[in-house]
């Protein structure tokens, strides 16, 4: 088959089409042939050396996508959306996407959305398994001291992650604000369904949010930048409220004021996604199929697909991404390789 590989650790051009061995699906996996594949922030970070993928995972980057199921023995007790032989799906993998045939457990395949093209389905799972993992079950949106009436922050609102979080958050009844770093993505962010969007270049996320939660400040925070912005966040909860990290793209180090965490009950926490369990990433597939692949096939949320490259032109799909000029998810099209 034919693949992209990571030749060395370096700039985008380390990314080379190649030829590899087609994968082998071991038990409870299932082989997919691959229509389109997400370009992710951690496909970056593992392209420079800092990502390894876990012990036995193809070094191969690529986290997420869609296809049709080809080959694999398909255990029915352990198939809750009663996937076959032929079906098209997207998957969430912990590596080996960039390339024509992938393996992945079956309990973190996904039936495709109906009207959904493989393009679009293959930009859902990483985002959408990262936002509800850790803005709903490890944040607790909606759960927290201020009940339904939550709101939440997210921090790069025009990023794929972020693009995900609004849509959610806003059809499920929560009132939703974002940073971004232009006035162009800040519109695209209240499109999309942000009550309002912050352009941090110009405007203090503190003061906005504060003003706009009437100085009560918001529930929860979607943060990937860490760093300097976690004491700043803290100002901008509510009492009771959660920080949840999901990235230190502004630095893994941060000094914050333990008596304020104290005494407004504070929670800072954080996750990654990759490391987990099949287990655990197909409890929330199952989460996802209930409470959003609903909203998706209703139209109340949509992929965001900023761009999409052929496949063998993923080193420029990478420039891009580490531009940060897109809005929204980069793809790489595995129907047009070249």
């Amino acid at each position: 088959m034919k693949a992209v590989e990571i030749t060395e650790f370096g700039a985008p051009d380390v990314l080379k089409l190649t030829e590899r061995p087609m994968p082998e699906p071991k038990a409870g996996e299932v082989l997919i042939k691959v229509g389109a594949s997400g370009v992710n922030r951690p496909d970056v970070f593992q392209r420079k050396g800092s990502y390894a993928p876990p012990p036995g995972i193809s070094d191969l980057p690529g986290l997420e996508v869609a296809g049709e199921i080809v080959g694999g023995t398909i255990d029915e007790k352990n198939n809750p959306f009663g996937l076959k032989l032929g079906d098209r799906v997207c998957a969430l993998i912990a590596g080996g996407g960039y390339a024509e045939y992938a393996v992945a457990p079956l309990g973190q395949c996904l039936p495709v959305p109906k009207g959904l093209t493989d393009i679009e389905a293959a930009s859902l799972p990483e985002t959408y398994f990262t936002v509800w993992s850790n803005v709903f079950q490890r944040a607790l949106l909606g759960k927290g001291e201020g009940g339904e009436n939550e709101t939440l922050l997210v921090q790069g609102g025009s990023s794929g992650i972020g693009v995900t979080a609004i849509q959610i958050a806003h059809a499920l009844g929560f009132r939703v604000f974002a940073t971004a770093g232009s006035d162009d993505k800040c519109r695209a962010c209240e499109q999309l369904g942000a009550d309002r969007a912050i352009n941090y270049r110009n405007e203090d996320f503190v003061e906005v949010v504060k003003a706009l939660t009437n100085d009560r400040g918001v529930d929860v925070i979607l943060d990937m930048v860490a760093g300097g912005y976690v004491s700043r966040e803290l100002s901008a909860l509510a009492n009771g409220g959660r920080i949840v990290l999901i990235a230190t793209l502004g630095g893994s180090k941060a000094e914050v004021n333990m008596g304020e965490i104290l005494r407004r009950r504070l929670t800072i926490t954080g996750s990654t996604l990759r490391a987990r369990s099949v287990e655990f990433k197909a409890q929330i597939a199952q989460e996802l199929k209930a409470h959003v692949w609903p909203l998706l096939e209703e139209g109340r949320i949509k992929p965001v697909v900023f761009r999409v490259f052929p496949a063998a032109q993923a080193a420029g799909a990478h420039a891009l991404m580490e531009s940060s000029e897109h809005i929204g998810k980069i793809m790489l099209d595995w129907g047009q390789v070249a």
